[in-house]
């Protein structure tokens, strides 16, 4: 199952980049996710804390598939275990203008838990949503 949400950002995707992985500022801005500690490296684990709508705090340590410069970031995590209910979140900028970027930002849920998890990942749906518009304010407000 994917959730994908976009929000267009009047700005150059280098703007936006320099917001989406400033993670030490996430608790000024973000609240969705809270925390993100960790390096920007491929292969890498980070520490991950989400405040989901209407839900309780989740922290995970997600792998970190892609590091590509103002284009994408995303890793992949699970609960307890692999296949059991996994999550490969993305973060992609496309730019439409010179100072206009979309940013795409979803995840991809599979394992057997999935069907049973409706109700969390429409609260997650939200936070996305909140996250983007947060996003949106703090790039454009510089």
């Amino acid at each position: 199952m994917e959730l994908r949400t976009e929000v267009e950002i009047e700005a150059a995707a280098a703007d936006v980049w320099r917001v989406l992985t400033d993670f030490a500022s996430y608790p000024e801005w973000n609240p969705f996710i809270t925390e993100i500690r960790g390096d920007l490296r491929e292969g890498t684990a980070l520490e991950v804390s989400l405040s989901v709508p209407e839900g309780r705090d989740l922290h995970f340590r997600p792998r970190l598939l892609r590091c590509e410069n103002e284009r994408e970031l995303r890793w992949r995590g699970h609960f307890l275990f692999a296949g059991l209910f996994d999550g490969e979140h993305f973060f992609r900028l496309e730019a439409v203008g010179p100072s206009r970027t979309r940013f795409i930002h979803g995840e991809n849920f599979t394992g057997i838990l999935v069907r049973f998890a409706s109700a969390t990942l429409s609260k997650a749906a939200r936070g996305f949503v909140y996250m983007n518009r947060a996003l949106k304010r703090r790039v454009e407000e510089g």
